[in-house]
């Protein structure tokens, strides 16, 4: 059982990693104005869902081994990438939609760069944080 569980979480863990990181792409490169917005809502709701699903490994591993995962060296570095990542991938994502529609096309595309890159970060440090524990 344990397993499965572990299994389901890293399936949605992992198609929000790709939702995060291709919303981001399509919203820098590809998206016009009136629908970047609710882009950016479905990024933060992803944000969101992706820091629920990576706290549910942790409280998994708790449930079945009374304790947290142990992790250190270049796991910790990773795994604290990624949390970071997903506050500010949520703040940049949720202002956006509080003022995105405000902004100038330069601050538009200098905002839609760091919600593409902390996507790619955070997908890229759960390798690290995957390998290295």
């Amino acid at each position: 059982m344990q397993n499965l569980l572990y299994a389901l979480i890293q399936s949605v863990h992992n198609l929000l990693a790709v939702l995060i990181v291709g919303v981001g792409a399509y919203g820098l490169f590809f998206a016009l104005n009136p629908t970047k917005r609710a882009l950016a809502a479905v990024q933060s709701f992803a944000w969101a869902l992706q820091g629920f699903t990576g706290a549910a490994f942790g409280l998994t591993t708790y449930h079945y081994f009374h304790q947290l995962p142990d992790i250190h060296g270049v796991a910790i570095a990773a795994l604290l990438i990624k949390i970071g990542c997903v506050v500010l991938g949520f703040a940049f994502a949720a202002t956006y939609v509080l003022f995105g529609p405000q902004f100038s096309k330069v601050v538009d595309k200098i905002f839609w760069w760091p919600m593409f890159l902390f996507g790619v970060l955070a997908l890229s440090s759960a390798a690290f944080l995957r390998w290295f524990s």
